[in-house]
């Protein structure tokens, strides 16, 4: 795993852009991205305001804190598009984020627009799954899985059954490691309340090969930050493997299984994740 995929944002926490008071605070969870929003959150008579705030606030902030920033734009085919990355090319924003990305052209506007800035690519809809090949291969620095609008596009009620997002996830997660990406983002967990919900859609997530998810409340970035971490059980497991492979290389047992190189690469892994 190289140290580009280790040390990827595992929390990406939501703030509408209206909200500058809410800015710091979001800082100030442990978030690992703030994602000011200029898209669902605001409302369109809002919009041009809202861009306003966010460039200001950009353009006043440390610069560690707006590497921890990235910014929601409006999609490509909405009547603020142009203005966004119009705006935020004055603003030397670090990262943005493309909501209903369907194209690797339009990865290319954003790209050209703002050439000193990460995209990270918002797949949304059964058009953006079905190029999500093409957008993954387009320079995005990460996929991240809109969920609730995915669900909302092929008419699914994942509320109670999300079985319906279990192919286009395997989908993003495969094109993003066929690209050399950082392993996607899942969506949001709409139930602020609900930790036992959170952690098992986060679970879910990873077993579809998800490194990290989008968050729309502060308590809920260090439950997440908790999840991610290895258990003190597998980093034992860890330090074990490593171990019965440095005494015989090769042709290591240990629990009367073969330790064979993926096993030694996961044991790698696992302490890896455990200092980050």
């Amino acid at each position: 795993m190289s140290g580009e995929h280790r040390h990827s944002a595992r929390t990406y926490l939501f703030v509408p852009g209206t909200h500058p008071d809410r800015f710091g605070k979001a800082l100030a969870s442990g978030a690992d991205r703030i994602v000011l929003d200029l898209e669902d959150a605001v409302a369109p008579a809002d919009k041009a305001d809202a861009r306003a705030i966010v460039v200001a606030w950009l353009q006043g902030v440390s610069p560690a804190d707006r590497s921890r920033t990235v910014v929601r734009i409006n999609d490509a085919g909405s009547p603020w598009f142009a203005a966004d990355l119009a705006a935020l090319g004055d603003a030397a924003a670090a990262e943005v984020l493309l909501p209903k990305a369907e194209s690797a052209a339009q990865i290319a506007r954003v790209r050209a627009a703002l050439p000193g800035a990460a995209v990270l690519a918002l797949v949304e809809s059964a058009q953006g799954v079905a190029q999500v090949e093409s957008i993954a291969a387009a320079g995005v620095q990460r996929l991240v899985f809109g969920t609730l609008d995915f669900a909302l596009d092929l008419d699914m009620d994942i509320a109670t059954d999300a079985r319906g997002l279990a192919y286009a996830a395997s989908r993003i997660a495969i094109a993003s490691r066929v690209a050399s990406l950082p392993a996607p983002v899942s969506g949001v967990t709409p139930q602020l309340d609900d930790e036992t919900r959170l952690l098992s859609d986060l679970a879910e997530a990873r077993q579809t090969g998800f490194g990290a998810k989008l968050c729309i409340h502060p308590r809920q970035v260090q439950p997440i930050h908790a999840a991610l971490q290895p258990s003190a059980q597998a980093l034992d497991w860890a330090r074990r493997v490593l171990a019965a492979d440095a005494a015989s290389p090769g042709a290591a047992r240990l629990d009367g299984r073969m330790v064979d190189r993926p096993v030694v690469l996961q044991a790698q892994r696992t302490l890896a994740l455990a200092r980050d």
